[in-house]
């Protein structure tokens, strides 16, 4: 459904993801950029000259608008989502929703009863790739998967984990997958998470193990479905699939040595050449301006933000926080 009006937004928040917020919203012809907010007002009005906006003050922004990206670090994420209510403005809150689960049911209710809609930004969900797995998977008895997000030291500062930088995407498309919650987690992690793997496992009989690393040399973003059909391998980056159907061993002789190799067909699904962000804000002004239900709600960010807790503590080795359920209000 294409809104019937152009929704004005606003972005809260300038630094490396909210500057590509702005950067969307200003090549949307469904959105208009009202202004961008920053703490550091050059930063702010960099930004702003960047995309032909204006930068301006929180509380002007919020009288403004009737939408706005929440990009600011994430012990902010609740105040700043409460000032949005508060002004009547739904909001799009970058992962992870808020700092911790009480935190994130206050916040729950609060937007039902301002009925205000907020759509958390897992923005993998919005991946061409993770779309079309999506519809692939329909049709699979699944077993595992099997997802690694990994990558070198990152050249600025992230105060989060591995776990709740990284992790925190495949656990939510996981979770999207498979719609169920898990009943058993077993967890490790090295250098203060920075490098950590889970293992869920489902009542369904599915099991999923998750790493994500900030210790390796090489860049990776991976996820593999194993089901009784076949084997389905999706890369995050290069936005494609491939599926390996009907393997069967063979014994090939060369050179006078016999050798043993497997030989499968291949099916390679057309995958859009789409940005993930750029689908993910359409998405969001679509739901404002439709008055519908995000895609991504706050309980999908509670979901994945409570599982990952779960992972971040047991893998710390601190139990303390294990068995922790997001109860309704």
């Amino acid at each position: 459904m294409q809104p019937e009006r152009r929704i004005d937004v606003g972005v809260i928040g300038v630094g490396s993801m909210g500057r590509q917020h702005a950067r969307v919203y200003a090549g949307l012809s469904e959105a208009n950029l009202v202004g961008v907010f920053d703490v550091d007002d050059e930063r702010a009005a960099r930004v702003a000259d960047e995309h032909g906006t204006t930068a301006i003050d929180l509380e002007s922004l919020l009288a403004s608008v009737d939408a706005a990206s929440i990009a600011v670090p994430t012990v902010h994420h609740y105040d700043i989502a409460v000032q949005c209510l508060e002004a009547g403005v739904a909001m799009l809150i970058e992962k992870p929703l808020v700092t911790n689960i009480e935190e994130g049911r206050r916040l729950r209710s609060r937007a039902n009863r301002a009925d205000v809609a907020v759509q958390v930004g897992h923005v993998e969900r919005f991946n061409p790739a993770v779309v079309t797995l999506r519809k692939i998977v329909e049709d699979l008895s699944i077993i595992s998967i099997h997802a690694e997000r990994l990558g070198p030291p990152p050249n600025r500062r992230i105060d989060d984990s591995a776990v709740l930088d990284l992790m925190i995407h495949d656990i939510d498309v996981v979770l999207s997958l498979l719609d169920e919650s898990p009943t058993s987690v077993k967890s490790t992690g090295v250098n203060d998470n920075r490098h950590a793997s889970a293992l869920l496992e489902f009542d369904s009989g599915i099991m999923a193990s998750l790493t994500a690393s900030r210790l390796t040399q090489r860049k990776v973003r991976r996820l593999t479905v194993t089901a009784r059909e076949c084997l389905v391998e999706l890369d995050y980056i290069a936005q494609s699939i491939a599926i390996h159907r009907n393997s069967v061993p063979k014994y090939a002789e060369r050179d006078g040595n016999v050798r043993f190799q497997h030989e499968s067909v291949v099916e390679r699904p057309h995958v859009p050449n789409e940005e993930p962000l750029r689908n993910e804000l359409e998405a969001f002004v679509d739901a404002v301006a439709s008055n519908e239900t995000p895609l991504v709600t706050i309980d999908d960010g509670l979901a994945a933000l409570e599982l990952t807790h779960q992972i971040e503590a047991q893998a710390l080795g601190d139990r303390s926080n294990i068995g922790v359920r997001v109860a309704d209000d």
